[in-house]
């Protein structure tokens, strides 16, 4: 149940001609404490409800804890949610051995991509595809709980 995930910048669109599955997000958090996180979701068709704990130092771990609910139930606690749903495109792409999830932000947080890849181990090697840019790994402005409260289209540029 612990999470491994480091998270970069995306420099282009070319990571679209190399997706495999693209799908629509829409998230709200129930609770976007420091030390713990629960976030609903609708991904496609389905909702989840998920609790995440706090970011190791270098921010590559964290436990996670994920269950699917109802579609009819993940609205219902949309309804329920802080301030600043999170919408969002989804893509998937492999890479080598690995499975980048592309997430292209809209509304608030339109002009923000970013592209996450989970591993086995925090020191495992992967390989980077040409799109990738900085890593933003543990940088908590681009954690999706903080994209609700301080959206993209806030920051100063």
């Amino acid at each position: 149940m612990t999470e491994i995930e480091r998270k970069f910048l995306v420099l282009s669109e070319a990571f679209k001609e190399e997706a495999f599955k693209k799908t629509t997000i829409i998230q709200g958090f129930l609770n976007t404490h420091p030390e713990r996180t629960v976030r609903v979701r609708i991904h496609g068709n389905k909702g989840f409800l998920t609790v995440k704990g706090i970011s190791s130092e270098e921010g590559l771990s964290r436990f996670e804890w994920e269950t699917e609910i109802s579609l009819k139930e993940a609205r219902s606690l949309l309804n329920l949610c802080e301030k600043g749903l999170i919408e969002k495109t989804r893509f998937e792409v492999k890479a080598g051995n690995h499975i980048f999830e592309i997430d292209e932000f809209l509304k608030d947080n339109q002009g923000l991509i970013i592209a996450e890849v989970e591993l086995n181990t925090e020191d495992e090697k992967f390989s980077k595809p040409e799109w990738l840019g900085k890593e933003v790994t543990g940088e908590i402005k681009y954690y999706n709980s903080q994209l609700g409260i301080n959206p993209y289209n806030t920051w100063e540029k």
